[in-house]
């Protein structure tokens, strides 16, 4: 007859304690990130960001060579957004707020959260510069979700801004730099007098495609809200009600 085993748990809350001390700690550190215009030095430790993370399991695989290895430059994510990463990584659990939701490197958990809470935090979230630094692939996410707390108008607001930094720093048009993520944005939720100074705001800096504007027009035109397949118009959280609504049958979900 076997022996039953005994498993011993120890105190998770000392652990987790033990290991945030670690964060940002050049003792026994053995790789340096430079972060941020700032340009921020944070060191952390290669064994634990490898096994928890396939992002940096990638970036760190090298083999180290002898000597000072060269610290890693990460110049476009915020630092205050990187050691948050680096917190979560090291203890799984970190105390989130709109300036330290940005960077996730494919972690699906903390994806999920940094989602949730710009949800519920979305009119703060969008003033951030973390909002206007966010990749297009960070940033269609957020776009596709009907739990967004803003209307429509502030939300075309605030991706035309992040096109307009992404445009500046990639030396890139404005449409250009939009165009993986415009086609989320629900223009048919805009009322009449809205989505005309929107076309035309569009002609003077384009950032819209035209036929996207059409297929919301067409939308008003025809009082239905399946009219035009291109167009969504599923109302967010934060969608403000107007009359033509009613029209389009537009649940929440």
């Amino acid at each position: 007859m076997e022996t039953p085993e005994l498993v011993v748990h120890g105190q998770t809350a000392s652990f987790s304690t033990a290991l945030r001390s670690l964060v940002n700690n050049p003792r026994y550190s053995d790789v340096c990130f430079v972060v941020g215009q700032e340009r921020q030095e944070i060191f952390a430790h290669r064994c634990l960001l490898a096994c928890r993370c396939n992002f940096f399991q990638r970036l760190l695989g090298t083999e180290l060579g002898p000597g000072v290895p060269s610290p890693v430059v990460l110049s476009t994510v915020p630092a205050e957004a990187f050691l948050a990463v680096l917190e979560f990584l090291y203890t799984n659990s970190v105390k989130l707020h709109r300036h330290s939701v940005a960077v996730t490197f494919g972690l699906g958990p903390l994806q999920e959260r940094c989602i949730a809470f710009i949800e519920a935090h979305s009119q703060e979230a969008l003033r951030t510069r973390g909002f206007v630094e966010l990749s297009a692939a960070a940033l269609l996410p957020l776009l596709r979700s009907d739990k967004l707390c803003v209307d429509e108008v502030e939300l075309v607001r605030a991706a035309w801004s992040w096109a307009r930094v992404g445009a500046a720093v990639l030396e890139r048009p404005v449409a250009e730099v939009a165009a993986p993520v415009v086609r989320e944005l629900r223009l048919a939720l805009l009322a009449p007098a809205e989505l005309s100074a929107l076309e035309e705001q569009n002609r003077r800096e384009p950032f819209i495609p035209v036929e996207q504007i059409v297929e919301a027009w067409k939308c008003h035109a025809l009082r239905r809200g399946d009219a035009a397949p291109g167009a969504p118009c599923r109302r967010r959280r934060g969608t403000l009600p107007r009359e033509h609504h009613r029209f389009l049958d537009l649940p929440f979900r």
